[in-house]
């Protein structure tokens, strides 16, 4: 599901910055990029994040908005400087170059004069957790936001599929007796005007009404539409509850469709299978 969320507050010194943004994902999947002073806080944030945050792909970035105040941040490495002074006047010699080694030349060769991270702010996570949770608070807000939209969505997909199931159990009974009589027909054309047996007609139409019966797959039906209500009406993560329920409405909708045998249950049917493909692509966005 889609989400930002901010927070900001003083610490180690300084101020910090938190954004979170969250996209939609199968699985909880973390992309952190944080300060270099902050780095061994990043397990204690991942933990942070997964508790609030079940499912999505997740980017946090922790940026200083007010940097610590830093007494010495430069160290002189002299024995790289004789180094490189040494290596410079070398090359000098092999090349046959006229010029002094300059101070300049000299400091701005790599490992000369490097960041002494002994002043690095100390943070702990106690100054970092209000941070995250007032960014964490504002994402989750905006992901129940959308998600009372999308559940909104799904509960009127839900509805159009109860609305066709419906008329198809209307349109059930009348099969039976056109069956019935179709077969009577065919069987009297055959037959040439002489009598039927009418103890294996009978048969022949209970073993049909066996095969056009319908009843279990409404039920089963109706029972998964309820399962989906009641999962859209709590509080819990359901995107990965209702991709199980959406396979099973699919799979009684593609029996009742195989045992149609009629044009208007035929396009309910139809009907059906476009509005699941609907409800699927929105539990995309689901968590």
């Amino acid at each position: 599901m889609t989400g930002f969320g901010a927070g900001e507050g003083n610490a180690g010194g300084g101020r910090l910055r938190m954004e979170i943004r969250t996209v939609n994902h199968r699985f909880f999947n973390l992309s952190a990029k944080l300060p270099s002073d902050l780095a061994p806080l990043e397990s204690e944030l991942r933990e942070r994040l997964r508790r609030d945050l079940e499912r999505g792909h997740i980017s946090v970035s922790v940026r200083w908005v007010e940097s610590p105040a830093r007494e010495a941040s430069l160290a002189l490495n002299i024995e790289r400087a004789r180094v490189v002074v040494a290596r410079l006047r070398e090359l000098q010699t092999s090349l046959g170059l006229v010029g002094e080694v300059s101070l300049d030349l000299v400091a701005r060769q790599p490992e000369v004069l490097v960041f002494d991270g002994s002043d690095l702010p100390s943070v702990s996570w106690p100054e970092l957790e209000p941070i995250a949770a007032a960014a964490i608070a504002e994402c989750k807000g905006m992901r129940l936001r959308e998600g009372a939209a999308l559940a909104a969505e799904l509960s009127h997909r839900l509805d159009l599929l109860e609305g066709a199931a419906r008329r198809i159990a209307e349109l059930a009974p009348a099969r039976l007796p056109r069956e019935r009589d179709r077969l009577r027909s065919a069987v009297s054309e055959l037959l040439d005007g002489r009598a039927a047996d009418d103890a294996r007609l009978a048969q022949e139409v209970a073993v049909l009404a066996d095969k056009l019966d319908i009843t279990e797959e409404l039920v089963r039906f109706a029972s998964h539409l309820s399962a989906c209500r009641a999962a859209l009406a709590g509080d819990a993560a359901v995107g990965k509850q209702l991709g199980f329920l959406s396979q099973e409405l699919g799979r009684e909708i593609n029996t009742m469709g195989s045992k149609a045998n009629d044009a208007e249950i035929a396009q309910q049917v139809i009907l059906m299978k476009g509005e699941m493909e609907k409800f699927r692509e929105q539990l995309e966005n689901l968590e």
